[in-house]
């Protein structure tokens, strides 16, 4: 039986800080291993590196190892396996006010990484994010319902990726605009020779 090629899927995160509130100092990355079953997965934690191993349904191998820029603590941080993805809330270990200024160890650019703009606050604008507190809305390594994420609102996370709604908004919105751009032009064509004939 042919081997089954391995994938690195693609990672997004995003992060919160503080330098008094363990629980608002974390890291959100969202590991998109689609068709994945929790049991045929595997994820290891530590307080430097995160590595997902997961087969799909499909007959995809994902497999993704994060050496972690600075220490997180592993005991306090949080999964959540969905049908579409692996979820984290990585507590960072150190409170510190200062975002980190990346996910990794390394400089390298990981063509798989990316930052989660629904999730991401700027690190002076992160007080005004409370309601968007994603790292206690869902609960620990341990006992999950694949149900989700709590009180997530999923409806302001699906704006960028493009579903069917996403592209007809945008479809329409293009079409409205030609349409604008155009009429003024036709008006003015059929009104000018009008305008002689009276004349």
């Amino acid at each position: 039986m042919p081997e089954v090629p391995q994938v690195t899927p693609e990672v997004t995160w995003a992060q919160r800080s503080s330098d008094s509130d363990p629980e608002r100092n974390y890291l959100y990355v969202s590991l998109k291993t689609p068709d994945v079953p929790k049991s045929a997965s595997e994820l290891t934690i530590t307080p430097t590196n995160v590595t997902f191993t997961g087969e799909s349904k499909k007959g995809v191998k994902y497999h993704v190892s994060l050496d972690l820029y600075g220490e997180i603590d592993p005991e306090n941080s949080k999964v959540n396996h969905t049908d579409r993805e692996v979820e984290l809330v990585l507590r960072k270990k150190e409170l510190k006010e200062e975002y980190w200024p990346r996910l990794v160890k390394t400089t390298q650019r990981l063509h798989f990484l990316k930052t989660d703009f629904d999730k991401w606050v700027d690190e002076d604008e992160q007080d005004e994010a409370v309601d968007d507190d994603y790292a206690n809305n869902f609960g620990g390594f341990d006992g999950l319902d694949q149900g989700g994420l709590g009180n997530i609102d999923f409806s302001k996370l699906g704006a960028g990726l493009g579903g069917a709604e996403g592209f007809g908004g945008a479809e329409g919105a293009e079409g409205a605009e030609e349409e604008d751009e155009e009429m003024p032009e036709l008006e003015g064509e059929v009104k000018t020779p009008k305008i002689q004939e009276v004349s």
